[in-house]
């Protein structure tokens, strides 16, 4: 079974907030489009993924994600992240009810197509699964098989929550570059050291002398 893929991007300019340690005001929308061509592309690499979906308000995240071969899908709830999260769903199963659909975020430059394919691999053993981040608090993958809705719960102590929603742990070695999301400088340093995606690594040479 190949999987359809949910993709969150907000709005460019209220991106990356948290990079400011890092990335002037002026180049984080740069550097967080280019976080999620990166994803994109890796998304669309991996041999598990059917498609990808990427939802979004912003005209040019939706130009350039759209160029890659994402279909884009109107953030028309409004309602933050997790509202974004399961209408794209429920979009994508309008259209195909079988569809197992999981939630990627759209921070992992360093994703690896094969690594992501072992992280869904394991997920289908399960009705609802999520893949923790490299900080062991959050999530970067939440997975739901067919018949079984998403039910996202990211934000604050997302892996926590997602535990409590009775979604199963995916407790798996050497999938890095499915767990190393980027909200710090720090973590780009450590995602640039696993190895980014061209975008990304076109971007960081901007800000980190050396790359």
């Amino acid at each position: 079974m190949q999987w359809t893929l949910v993709i969150p991007v907000k709005p460019l300019s209220r991106a990356k907030s948290r990079l400011s340690d890092t990335a002037a005001d002026l180049l984080r929308p740069g550097l967080a489009l280019a976080f999620a061509q990166d994803t994109v592309a890796a998304a669309l690499a991996c041999p598990a993924v059917k498609d990808v979906a990427v939802v979004t308000d912003d005209a040019l995240a939706g130009r350039e994600l759209g160029a890659l071969g994402a279909h884009i899908v109107s953030d028309e709830p409004h309602g933050g992240l997790n509202a974004a999260l399961a209408h794209a769903a429920a979009v994508v199963r309008s259209a195909r009810p079988e569809s197992a659909v999981a939630a990627l975020n759209a921070d992992l430059p360093a994703l690896r197509p094969l690594e992501l394919a072992r992280v869904l691999e394991a997920a289908m053993e399960f009705p609802r699964a999520f893949l923790p981040d490299a900080a062991a608090i959050g999530t970067t993958l939440l997975a739901a098989r067919e018949g079984w809705e998403l039910r996202p719960a990211f934000g604050m102590d997302s892996r926590a929550r997602h535990r409590t929603s009775g979604a199963a742990e995916l407790v798996l070695d050497a999938v890095d570059s499915v767990r190393q999301d980027v909200d710090t400088g720090a973590d780009l340093r450590t995602a640039l050291a696993l190895g980014v995606g061209p975008r990304t690594a076109q971007a960081a040479r901007l800000l980190i002398p050396g790359q």
